[in-house]
Formats: structure tokens, C-alpha cells, sequence
């Protein structure tokens, strides 16, 4: 067959070459069962559904467990939240009431709660929730299996070089892959933001998602080359094409290989200016990663995941404990410890928190914390008495107006004045800001800059708020771009107005870790950079190779173009 290429959406970089394996997992709920029991046999069936869901707990447990230790606390978030299906009292319940009222079988009553619930969250207009329809057909085929003893194709087990090639990925496929065999995946839809994608960048696996019907081309033992970097995957190779992508993959590695070297070394550009470069962490142990992925400090460490990891409201005690072993891993290294952002895609049952039909610009992060105060002031508390052990600095997320930061700010005040009466130690001078992810903090940072003391762009949701683009919804993913010049200006527009009152910028979105943003963000005076510790020598080989000077002309040019690929191309994208 003549070649042929087939574009997607490149979302985790690298070239690979391989033979295609088409994944058609055992779909056990298109498996024909009984529909009805007698009702003699109700509690037999009761006991069988039990069994099925405790073994699909158990199972999703330990991958949890693998997940955690493999890619980190908030990887491992991922699968928690099918975990919380089975826990849910609307979900499992009902499954039980089907069998013991209605005399239906196991499995046509999983089968039918399943299919209701997939159809509800199908419905939702955000993508983040139709994404959890996909969670819950995996629970569904997970307690089938288990009812029926069919084991199913085990991704685990997969022991040849190939390129995984599938409609989709569940968050539980995907962890299971062994990078060593699995060289590329390939899949019929997805986007940057979707589960699939998180996790095949985090294992380092090239990816392409959302290819299409393009994926029927496709057949068992096909010889393709998949480019993660550009989207692109090339069936049936012609030799002078495959001869110029080995000659890419070379240099690829060369490219990685020349990164070792830049680990551990400060981030300098060729005219001797530096930049921080920390890391992004979720949990006490991601810090260790930190510091040995050559990072300077932390930026930002989400406390959120020591509260989603938990069955009730942590205690002051035990958020000590772990902003405490966080400090005195990073020795002595700054440590941004955000406030708690709960709301929009993260939930906490015992929370109790009302449903939304826009959770993203409802009641999350300092506005639920502000509305129950006793929430802030114990992290606070915690945190403060933290900094006794190493260089702590605190900010609050979501803030759109300066009210809501004199409230959290005198709150602050208030916990610190307590624990100066208990004769508690803690570090007078910690520094206290905010997170710029909101247009209104960013066109108000001359005002917010007298009063903060340092800012920290989240350009995630700072883009998803410019742009009125859902971040997790890849129908929009081309609209998603924070190279648009609207943010690019809001960034310039903070960093200016912290400089002008003597204060400092970090970044812990996305763009941070992106070595194409390198050079804006270096002209732009960016001063702290965070980003996931994998991205951490990347960054800074790129920032080596830069001239400040020539970056701040390239930002002052940037400043002046009317489209994102126009400043994509002035920074050598595409």
C-alpha cells in the first residue's frame, strides 16, 4: 500500500517507530446475560454483586497505589475518582435495589445503572463531565468482568515492541502500560487536556489522540511512524521517509541526552542573567522528585490532594505534618504553598458542595474558604507553623478583586496574632500572594502589587478565562493557546506591576514548562518559573541558549502581533 499520513493531535512529544496493535478491550457489557432471578435467589445475587464490586475496588486500588508511586499524587487523583462511583450512594445503591426489589439480575442491574448514569453525564455541557461518562463505562466493564470471570486483554501484560492503537484509553489502560513495549499510542478521539493524554505524557510515551474514522486505516501488524511532537503518524513509510525520521529520532535523542548536564545547573542565559526554576508538587513525597529533578524551589504545591486523599476534613495536625516534611525536604528552598482549591473539577464528598452547572466559575478555591473561614484558618495555621522548619511563602487562588484578598489576608493576620499568644514559632516574615489566574487580578496588578507580596500566574485557568475556551473540552482544544496576545499581554501587565512596586512574578501554569515560551517568558521579566520536574533540564537548556537582551526585543515585537501563530512564529513554533 502506497504511505499515507494521518493527522491528529500530537499530545506527548517524540518519534517512534512500530508495528500497530489494535486494542479492542473485552467489552463484557455487550455480553448477553440473564435479565431475571427468582426470588429465592436474591441474596446469592446480592452476594455475587458484592464480591464483583469489592474485587473492582480492590483492583482499582492497587492501581492507584502503583499510580501514586509511579507518576505522582496527582496522576493517581485520576483513578480515585472511579473510585468514588462505587462509594457514591446514588451509583452502587441502586444497582443493589435493582436486584433485591426488582428480582433482576447482577448483571443487567449494573448494565442498566450504568448506561443511566453514562447518559446523564453525556449530556453535561463540560467536557471535564462527559469525560466522567468514560470512568464509569470502565467501572461498568470492571464489575461485569469480574461477574462473568472473563479476564479480558491485560495492557500489563504486553511483552512486544508496538504502537497501541485504540477508539480510547481509560485512566486505569493507561497506567498499565509499560513504556518499554508500548512505544506510541494512538487513538480515535482525545485532546491535550484529556485523561489519556496527562498520563501518556507523565510515562513518557509519544501520543497522538483524536485521529478520527482515519483510525479504520488501521489494521493489526501495520508498519507506521508515530510523531507525537506534530500530530502525525505515517503509514506504510516509504524508505526515504522513514530514513528522514530515523535521522530525527537521532537528533531527538542527542537532544535528551545533551539535557543531563543542565539538571543541576542554574537556569542562565548566554549574557549571564538567571531565573528560578521550581517545581510543582502535590504531595510531601513528589518533593524529593523535586529537588532531584534540579529544582530550585517549589512554586506552587497543591494542598488540595492531602484533602481529596482523605475520607473526612484533614486535621490542623495533619496538614503540619505534611507541610512541615515539605519544608524540611526542600531545605531551606522557597516552598509557594497554595490555599485550598477545591471546586470546579476536583470535588470533596464530605464537603458536601452544591452542584453547578458552571463549577469553573462558581463557588471554588478562596470564595468557598472565604464563605467557611474555619477551613482557611486551619490550613493557615498549619502552614505557619510549618515555616518554623523551612522557607514557606503562602498564596491564595481565585482571587478576582481585592476584597476577597484583605479578607484571606486578615484572617492570616488573625491565625498569626493566635499562635503568637500560644508562643507557637513561625516565620514573621513569610511572604504572602496571590494567584493570577482571573482577567480582573491581572488588569488590577498595579493595585493588587501594594498589598501582595508576590504574584503567580496560573496561566491554565488565566487562558480558559481570556479566552471563554473549557480547558478540558478538545471540541475547542485549537481556541486554547496561550501565545493568544490577549494573554500574552495580561502576563507582560502583571510582571511590570510587580517590578514597578519592588515585588516578584512567578508562573505555574502550563506555559512555564514549555521551552517554546522560554524566551517571551525570559524577555517578558518573568522572575519564577514552575512546572512539572520532568520539564525542569528542558527549560533550562533553552534558557542557556538564549540572550536576555535579544529576548527582551523579541518580547517587545511579541507585544505587537494580533494572532497566536504570529507569535508562535516569531518564537520559531509552528
Amino acid at each position: 500500500m502506497a504511505e499515507q499520513s494521518l493527522k491528529g493531535i500530537g499530545v506527548s512529544d517524540g518519534i517512534r517507530f512500530g508495528s500497530v496493535l489494535l486494542y479492542q478491550p473485552n467489552s463484557a457489557s455487550q455480553t448477553p446475560v440473564r435479565e431475571t432471578i427468582d426470588p429465592s435467589e436474591t441474596d446469592a445475587e446480592l452476594s455475587r454483586l458484592q464480591k464483583a464490586k469489592d474485587a473492582s475496588y480492590q483492583e482499582l486500588e492497587d492501581l492507584v497505589a502503583h499510580t501514586r508511586q509511579t507518576l505522582g499524587e496527582d496522576k493517581a487523583v485520576i483513578l480515585q475518582g472511579q473510585q468514588s462511583f462505587l462509594a457514591d450512594p446514588s451509583f452502587y445503591p441502586e444497582i443493589e435495589r435493582l436486584v433485591s426489589s426488582q428480582h433482576k439480575s447482577a448483571e443487567l442491574a449494573v448494565k442498566q445503572i450504568v448506561d443511566q448514569f453514562v447518559m446523564i453525564f453525556e449530556s453535561m455541557p463540560q467536557e471535564y463531565m462527559r469525560e466522567r461518562a468514560s470512568d464509569l463505562k470502565d467501572i461498568g466493564n470492571r464489575m461485569l468482568a469480574h461477574l462473568s470471570g472473563a479476564q479480558g486483554v491485560r495492557l500489563s501484560e504486553i511483552r512486544e515492541e508496538i504502537i497501541l492503537v485504540a477508539d480510547d484509553l481509560t485512566p486505569s489502560d493507561t497506567v498499565q502500560l509499560n513504556r518499554q513495549y508500548v512505544r506510541g499510542i494512538l487513538t480515535r478521539i482525545g485532546g491535550k487536556t484529556s485523561h489519556t493524554a496527562i498520563l501518556a505524557r507523565s510515562l513518557g510515551i509519544p501520543a497522538v489522540l483524536g485521529i478520527g474514522d482515519a483510525l479504520d486505516l488501521l489494521h493489526d501488524g501495520d508498519e507506521v511512524i508515530l510523531d507525537g511532537t506534530a500530530g502525525l503518524v505515517i503509514l506504510n513509510p516509504e524508505e526515504s521517509t522513514r530514513q528522514t525520521y530515523e535521522q530525527k529520532q537521532r537528533e531527538e535523542a542527542d537532544y535528551l541526552k545533551s539535557l543531563e548536564e543542565f539538571q543541576n545547573q542554574p537556569a542562565k542565559t548566554s549574557d549571564g542573567k538567571t531565573f528560578e526554576i521550581a517545581a510543582n508538587i502535590g504531595t510531601p513525597a513528589e518533593a524529593t522528585a523535586a529537588v532531584e529533578g534540579g529544582a530550585e524551589g517549589v512554586g506552587l504545591y497543591r494542598t488540595e490532594f492531602l484533602f481529596m486523599n482523605a475520607t473526612s476534613m484533614p486535621t490542623e495536625d495533619e496538614q503540619f505534618e505534611a507541610y512541615k516534611s515539605v519544608a524540611e525536604t526542600m531545605a531551606g528552598r522557597p516552598v509557594v504553598i497554595r490555599t485550598l482549591d477545591i471546586g470546579g473539577d476536583k470535588e470533596l464528598p464530605y464537603l458536601s458542595l452544591p452542584h453547578e452547572m458552571n463549577p469553573f466559575l462558581g463557588y471554588r478555591a478562596i470564595r468557598l474558604c472565604l464563605d467557611r473561614p474555619e477551613l482557611l484558618s486551619t490550613q493557615l495555621r498549619a502552614i505557619l507553623r510549618a515555616s518554623h522548619y523551612g522557607k514557606l511563602k503562602v498564596m491564595f487562588p481565585m482571587i478576582s478583586n481585592l476584597s476577597e484578598f484583605r479578607q484571606a489576608k486578615a484572617i492570616f493576620r488573625e491565625v498569626a496574632e493566635q499562635l503568637r499568644k500560644e508562643g507557637v514559632p513561625f516565620d514573621e516574615a513569610m511572604e504572602v500572594g496571590i494567584m493570577v489566574e482571573i482577567p480582573s487580578a491581572a488588569l488590577l496588578a498595579d493595585q493588587f502589587a501594594r498589598e501582595v507580596d508576590f504574584f503567580s500566574i496560573g496561566t491554565n485557568d488565566l487562558v480558559q478565562y481570556t479566552l471563554a475556551v473549557d480547558r478540558m473540552n478538545e471540541k475547542v482544544a485549537p481556541l486554547y493557546d496561550y501565545f493568544h496576545p490577549a494573554v500574552v499581554h495580561l502576563i507582560h501587565r502583571v510582571i511590570d506591576a510587580s517590578h514597578r512596586a519592588g515585588k516578584w512574578t512567578g508562573m505555574c501554569g502550563g506555559m512555564a514548562g514549555d521551552p517554546l515560551a522560554a524566551p517571551l517568558l525570559a524577555g517578558l521579566g518573568l522572575d519564577e518559573w514552575s512546572m512539572d520536574a520532568n520539564s525542569i533540564k528542558k527549560v533550562k537548556h533553552k534558557i542557556s541558549t538564549l540572550h536576555h537582551e535579544e529576548c527582551k526585543q523579541l518580547a517587545e515585537q511579541a507585544l505587537q502581533l494580533g494572532t497566536a501563530e504570529e507569535v508562535r512564529a516569531l518564537l520559531g513554533g509552528k
